[in-house]
This record gives C-alpha cells, structure tokens and sequence, in this order.
C-alpha cells in the first residue's frame, strides 16, 4: 500500500474501511467499495402521474400516501421479517432526525439504545405504521425478494433502500432484475430516483447518511500466486482505473478518494431526471461520518429488528422495546 499510494496512504482512502480491515494494527484486507444508507427511493412517474413532490416531512409524508392510498395504491412497504435488517437504517434514519449522533453512540456504548431519543425513535416508527404511512403487513414479508420486486414493477412508489439501489437506475441491471422478478418484458421501466429520508421529528436536523465498506480482498499467504493477487487487490481498490470500473458498475461506490461514476458511459433509465439526483447521493456519501453496520453485532441488530417489529405489531410499548434492545447490547457487550 506504501509503495503504491505512498507514506501518506491513509489520507487518500475512505477511513472506514481502514479501520473494518485493520486488526491488531496490521492491514489485513484492501478495500474495493463503499455503500451507504439512510436514503429513500421513489418511482418518478408515480409522483408525477398525481402531480405529487417528494415528502421532507412528517405531515407531507402523511399526506402523500392518503393520496396515493385513495387511488388503490400502497405507499412506503418496508420488510421487517427476515435476519437482514433493512429495517434497522430505518430506525437509524428516524433517530439521527431526532438527534444526530444518538444512534453512533449507542453502537459505541457512549450511549445508552434506552436513550430517551431512542424510545422517541421507536414511537415514531409506530407512528409511521398508524398514520397510514408505512404499508400494512410489513413483518410478514421481506425487502429481498418482496418488496424489491414490488418496487421494481411499479406496485409501490416508496421504499427505503442504500446506495446499492443506484444500480436499478441503469437500463441494464433494472432490465436483469425485473427479468428474475419474472415481471412480463413489455413491463415499462421505472425511473427511480433518491431522496433524502423526511424529517418525522419536526427538529429540522439535516438528512443524513451513514456508510459502510461494502467489499475487501484479502490474499491468502499461502498462495502459490502472492504476488499476483497482490496486484489484483491493490489494483482494484487503489488505483484509478480498477476503482472506476468499480463505480461504473453503479452498484458500490469508490474506497479511492476522487473516483465518481461516469454518467456519460452510464446508460440510466432517465439521465435528465436521475443524474443530478444521484450527483447529490455521490456527494452526501462523501461527507458520511457515521457507519451504518460496522460495530452492530448480529445480535444488537437482531434485537433493534424485534423491537420494530413489536412496534408495527403494537405488543409492546416503545420503552419496553428500547429496554430490550439495551438489554442485548449488555448481556454481548463483551
């Protein structure tokens, strides 16, 4: 890594992935990736068909599904069932517009995930789930395949998905999905685009998104090839070329400070409509401080899944879930 990048090395890479791939002070994997979350996705042509904006907040969020609900439609589906925890960025969205900062702490043990944010953050997806926002039936069913595929189809105008969701913007990768989805080929493609997670407290913090290494390549030290798979590893996250191929592809974004998607090789579904709008994703995941897994155990995020699901379900109170999500945290601590 020295010798490719220099002395300096570090200042010329996302950190996060540093940190991911570093144990017991030694760089035990090269970086080739980066996603994001703490976005939404919406279809285009749904919001334009009832003339329609976006939602920044709560109240226009409410109001955006009674229209959509009113003409048989469904709204914002998420997935709850599962072991994946899309969910989770969800809950991290709503508690970082009641206070940045809360739910990094928490992940940190800085804090406490009974903070008595944290319990307003849990309300407040109950919240989502009564005033008619977030589709009914959500912890019986599952981000992957449910309701990406609902998505994709044009059955549902808004989901929360990360920065991997960029890829359905190209005519290629959206025409594979639907593809598989076993959607008919004469199924127009949706034009979907980002935008920023609503502001549901009303505090008017700014939107923000938390980010991940996505990928690394480690080189066994008993290859017959150490050599060449150095090469390979180095060359695909830390240099220009190898990173660009990466990002072009539009499904993970650059480790390599500087490297940013061609559009101009990129055939998107609606590039007047959905470049600038994934410019601004690029940018915003450029400024993401905190990290959206590293650091939540399996069993944290099991418990902050449960605990949402107790909160659509209405079988427990806000504090009991966020006391159960604590009480996880304590009993893995070590």
């Amino acid at each position: 890594m020295v010798k490719l990048l220099g002395e300096d090395w570090k200042t010329k890479v996302y950190d996060g992935g540093v940190n991911a791939f570093t144990v017991k002070d030694r760089l035990v994997a090269a970086q080739w990736a980066k996603v994001g979350a703490g976005i939404m996705w919406i279809n285009q042509q749904m919001f334009d068909k009832y003339d329609l904006q976006p939602p920044t907040t709560l109240a226009e969020w409410e109001s955006v599904c009674k229209t959509f609900r009113s003409k048989g439609l469904g709204c914002f589906r998420e997935g709850m069932s599962g072991t994946a925890g899309f969910v989770v960025d969800t809950v991290h969205s709503i508690a970082d517009s009641h206070q940045p900062g809360v739910w990094a702490a928490a992940i940190a043990g800085t804090g406490k995930w009974n903070d008595p944010v944290m319990v307003q953050s849990l309300a407040t997806l109950r919240t989502l789930s009564e005033n008619g926002i977030l589709d009914e039936g959500a912890v019986g069913i599952q981000q992957y395949p449910d309701v990406n595929n609902a998505f994709l189809s044009g059955k549902v105008p808004m989901v929360q998905m990360g920065t991997w969701y960029q890829q359905y913007a190209t005519v290629d990768s959206l025409t594979a999905a639907l593809a598989g989805a076993g959607v008919p080929k004469d199924t127009p493609l949706v034009t979907i685009v980002p935008i920023e997670f609503p502001d549901v407290a009303g505090k008017g913090n700014p939107p923000t998104m938390f980010a991940d290494p996505d990928a690394g390549h480690s080189v066994n030290a008993k290859s017959k090839n150490r050599n060449a798979a150095i090469t390979f590893a180095l060359w695909m996250g830390h240099t220009k070329e190898g990173q660009q191929i990466v990002v072009n592809n539009m499904d993970s974004f650059a480790t390599l400070n500087g490297v940013s998607p061609q559009f101009e090789n990129i055939k998107l579904v609606d590039p007047e409509v959905q470049k600038p709008k994934l410019e601004e994703v690029t940018e915003a995941l450029a400024g993401a401080k905190d990290a959206r897994s590293l650091g939540l155990s399996a069993e944290v995020s099991q418990a902050v899944i449960d605990a949402s699901q107790a909160m659509v379900n209405g079988k427990k109170s806000p504090e009991e879930a966020a006391n159960d999500i604590q009480a996880v945290a304590d009993a893995t601590k070590k």
